[in-house]
């Protein structure tokens, strides 16, 4: 039972770690106006795309130990 849940967990982090990658490549937008550059962030959405990182590593360090330890 502990290596299935250990398998959900990792996988979970895969899902969670491409979301917060995804989430923080598109938290940052530029325009190049008459050969100047304007570019705005979004501050609230790379925050909420890092606790989205550290849930990825937080669940795939807890479905590492579960898979691997003794049943």
């Amino acid at each position: 039972m502990k290596k299935i849940v250990g398998i959900v967990l990792i996988v979970l982090s895969i899902g969670l770690g491409y979301f917060g990658v995804t989430q923080f490549v598109n938290s940052g937008e530029s325009v190049d106006v008459l050969g100047i550059e304007i570019s705005a962030e979004d501050n609230k959405q790379k925050t909420s795309s890092f606790i989205y990182l550290g849930l990825a590593v937080a669940s795939l360090i807890g479905g590492v130990a579960l898979a691997k330890g003794k049943s």
